[in-house]
């Protein structure tokens, strides 16, 4: 157990076959904090629209964290795209725990972070619905098959993790573009407001980079690559990778970009990136 100042959990997909909540209980009994920051896609009332998958630790997850609410803990919930009907309830408090259209985090170093889901940042989820909602229902299936994958390779006494989402999001090179494309205009936006970085999820893909001088850290999910990032009493910030109770080590980084899809000012990709 490592007690932390702040933990930062996104797209846990809590109704859905894919969510690994029983790593998440894991992770969060290993890492005690002060401050619980939940950036969106928490529930996934998309998928729960098609059909629902309620485990008995989907529970103990949302039991959990109205546990630390009221115990005094700082718990702030930010909406994302597959939870946006909470976003009717901005401003309000439910059991302890705050809903927040965005929020501004100050770290114990004085360092001032944007705390966004982040799919106002994304093109096609604002204004081709269908085309994120099959993307969606493709991804869902590479994880089901990926589990699959997993037993194989642990039936063979394969070592290490390995995802078949995340290998098929480095070889495609339109998922490449756009997850630098994402990333680029939510630092953007965040150095407009004078902000020294951003902390979000929506895509999927844990990282830990500077983009022009404002850092970018993004938590990855709780469906495929189990990660999320951890704030230290210092200040430091830290991306946690975490599969089969325990952390794994630093992964290999995205293939460079043509110089054309990278925009000037960002840094290569990525310094973390959760899975072997």
């Amino acid at each position: 157990m490592k007690r932390v100042r702040a933990v930062f959990v996104s797209d846990i997909h809590l109704g859905t076959r894919a969510c690994q909540a029983e790593h998440l209980l894991d992770f969060l009994r290993a890492y005690p904090s002060e401050r619980l920051f939940l950036i969106g896609d928490i529930v996934d009332f998309w998928a729960m629209s098609r059909s629902v998958h309620w485990a008995p630790a989907h529970n103990t997850v949302v039991q959990k964290i109205l546990r630390r609410a009221r115990g005094g803990d700082l718990v702030v919930f930010v909406p994302g795209n597959h939870d946006e009907i909470l976003r009717e309830h901005v401003g309000t408090v439910f059991g302890d725990i705050r809903v927040e259209r965005e929020w501004v985090h100050q770290a114990a170093d004085g360092r001032r972070y944007l705390l966004v889901h982040g799919d106002e940042f994304d093109q096609v989820t604002l204004h081709h619905r269908w085309v994120a909602v099959l993307g969606d229902i493709a991804y869902n299936l590479l994880v089901r098959i990926n589990h699959w994958l997993s037993r194989v390779r642990r039936w063979l006494h394969v070592p290490g993790y390995w995802s078949l989402a995340g290998y098929a999001k480095r070889k495609v090179k339109s998922a490449v573009g756009f997850i630098f494309d994402f990333e680029a205009s939510v630092a953007r936006a965040t150095r407009q407001r004078g902000l020294d970085g951003v902390i979000c999820g929506h895509i999927h893909w844990a990282a830990d980079r500077d983009i022009d001088g404002v850092r970018y850290l993004n938590c990855g999910d709780w469906v495929d690559s189990c990660s999320a990032i951890v704030e230290h009493f210092d200040g430091r910030l830290e991306v946690v990778c975490w599969h089969a109770g325990a952390i794994t080590a630093a992964p290999a980084p995205l293939p460079a970009e043509p110089a054309v899809a990278v925009q000037e000012g960002v840094a290569p990709l990525p310094v973390t990136r959760c899975e072997d």
